[in-house]
């Protein structure tokens, strides 16, 4: 993948914006994986590495990863009315697709969450940002295709941040839930590294009408996970 070299500062800022530590609430979410460690499914680094590389590959790139990407350049091109029908149209299309009441609840919440982390970094707003604060359901995906076209970034960088963060997340949250030690959570990190530019790759490559979400025992999970007698994530 051809990529563009970044400022120091750039570089920086979107290390920031991929950062689990950003204030959005994304740690306290397990995406279906504490459900999957309480049936058993998940239980040490092998399963858990096995969940975290089907989660990437067959919800994540086939999913919110190439909608971002698409989402991305409808930002860039904002000022064509063609380009804003298109926003509200993947916007829709997120809260569409969420199986369960926590992972619509999780979209909506990390949404708008980081769009007020932009409002109160932008200094004077962009005009992207004062059209999507009157949207009533701004969802994750697409308020991070917004971040990523603000910052003018290479597309494949910026969707590279998103990825790591999500792992960074995730890891944490198996290392939490199964639990696992500091070196498994190292390792597993690593893995995952070395799949993120193929599932970053495909996420920007594939064509729209191949979008798609459809992970049946995922979504079981979350609804499940909605009646856990004891947790310790949203999700």
């Amino acid at each position: 993948m051809k990529t563009h070299a970044l400022s120091t500062t750039a570089l920086m800022k979107l290390m920031w914006l991929g950062s689990p530590t950003l204030p959005v609430g994304g740690f306290s979410y397990s995406e279906g994986l504490e459900m999957a460690v309480e049936q058993g499914l998940v239980h040490d680094e092998a399963s858990a590495l096995e969940w975290l590389l089907d989660q990437m590959h067959l919800n994540q790139a086939r999913g919110d990863w190439s909608l971002i990407a698409q989402a991305v350049k409808a930002w860039q091109n904002f000022d064509q009315d063609l380009a804003r029908h298109k926003i509200s149209e993947l916007n829709t299309w997120v809260t569409m697709t969420r199986e369960s009441s926590e992972f619509r609840l999780q979209s909506l919440q990390m949404g708008r969450s980081l769009l007020n982390w932009l409002n109160a970094n932008e200094g004077v707003p962009d005009r992207r940002v004062v059209f999507f604060n009157e949207c009533s359901q701004p969802t994750w995906p697409m308020v991070f295709a917004l971040a990523l076209a603000l910052s003018q970034t290479d597309l494949t960088l910026g969707m590279t941040s998103h990825a790591f963060g999500w792992a960074e997340n995730m890891v944490q949250t198996a290392m939490k839930t199964i639990p696992l030690g500091q070196l498994s959570g190292q390792r597993l990190l690593n893995a995952l590294m070395g799949e993120i530019p193929q599932a970053v790759e495909f996420a920007i490559e594939q064509l729209e009408k191949d979008r798609q979400v459809f992970t049946p025992r995922l979504a079981i999970l979350s609804a499940q996970h909605e009646d856990q007698y004891s947790r310790l994530f949203r999700s």
